[in-house]
């Protein structure tokens, strides 16, 4: 696989891995509050209602992306992301249809940078 292609696919995940990870933190990108009358806003305030998950995914997103972005350690990094990017993927799969398109992506770029570090995995599956 090409390693500009990949450079760039892991520069934009990790940048907006940060910008969004942060803004769960710090809210200083406008967003509409969720509709408490549909299962994806109800979803999203019971989450938010604990107190605890929003900052703690926004903080794990934010480490994740950093890692990406001075290419250090990535590939724990990306097997941290995993999970993260499979939730997002069917919380608007299932919850959310119109945001699906950015959740794709991020899985997509998730999917070529594992491929991409496919020989650090190897060891893990034998």
């Amino acid at each position: 696989m090409n390693s500009m292609f990949t450079k760039i696919v892991r520069l934009a995940l990790g940048l907006a891995l940060v910008v969004f990870g942060a803004n769960m933190i710090h809210h200083f990108i406008p967003m509409d509050q969720p509709d408490g009358t549909t299962a994806a806003g109800q979803f999203m305030n019971s989450l938010g209602a604990t107190g605890y998950i929003f900052p703690v995914v926004g903080a794990l997103e934010v480490l994740i992306g950093v890692m990406l972005l001075l290419k250090k350690w990535v590939a724990f990094a990306l097997i941290l992301l995993a999970p993260i990017s499979i939730n997002i993927l069917l919380f608007h799969l299932f919850l959310d249809i119109p945001g699906l398109s950015v959740a794709l992506l991020v899985m997509v770029f998730n999917t070529i940078l594992i491929f991409k570090h496919w020989q650090q995995y190897k060891p893990l599956f034998y």
